[in-house]
């Protein structure tokens, strides 16, 4: 309700009474255009999220390769006020951030390379997770590992799993043979595999774990 809105109609007189339907219940700004600049301002939203969120990740595999704490690099830098990197993270799902981006590439392949690149750096994410987890357990020398993973949906607080990086690095965890226990307090009737409680969870021996 607080939110702005963007209306796009066909023509100015739709977009008009499309406007009077929203201010019944709308109490931020409504600002009508077309319907294609409406759209495309849309897909820009989650295309700058997305890129974003793709410069933290890089910056923290960089940092991995460079033995620096990513979150010490990213807090320090923070301190400047024309700076606000993001947190980094396992990836990017739900059903917007991940898929509008590729919306803007279709149309202007040549053109949308940042775009693109961003879409490999994000989606690349739990295959790097996955490979550090294997080395932290190789260089822990740990036999038969228990793992904790701690969140399984696609961002904190909802019970969202759709295209969930998170969820897809517990897959991929399973698949490869590792004993995983998994814990997320907005999950509920999970069919796919066992999830415990935290206190089950963190009672186990953890080699490493991705929160």
């Amino acid at each position: 309700m607080g939110n702005d809105r963007i209306i796009g109609g066909i023509d100015v007189e739709s977009a008009e009474l499309a406007k009077e339907i929203y201010q019944s219940f709308v109490e931020g700004e409504i600002y009508l255009t077309d319907a294609t600049t409406a759209e495309m301002a849309k897909l820009v939203e989650n295309s700058f999220r997305d890129v974003n969120i793709a410069f933290a990740n890089e910056l923290s595999r960089i940092c991995d390769k460079l033995d620096l704490n990513v979150w010490e690099v990213v807090g320090l830098a923070n301190k400047h006020p024309r700076v606000n990197i993001l947190k980094p993270g396992p990836g990017v799902g739900g059903h917007c951030v991940a898929v509008d981006p590729f919306f803007i590439v279709e149309k202007a392949p040549e053109e949308a390379k940042l775009i693109k690149t961003t879409r490999r750096v994000n989606d690349s994410m739990p295959d790097y997770i996955v490979e550090k987890v294997e080395r932290a357990v190789k260089q822990a020398h740990i036999k038969a590992p228990i793992i904790a993973c701690l969140g399984i949906t696609y961002k904190a607080e909802t019970g969202d799993l759709r295209g969930s990086p998170a969820l897809n690095i517990v897959r991929r965890l399973r698949e490869k043979g590792y004993t995983i226990r998994a814990y997320d307090p907005y999950v509920r009737d999970f069919a796919e595999f066992p999830l415990f409680s935290l206190e089950e969870t963190v009672r186990v021996q953890t080699v490493w774990s991705y929160l």
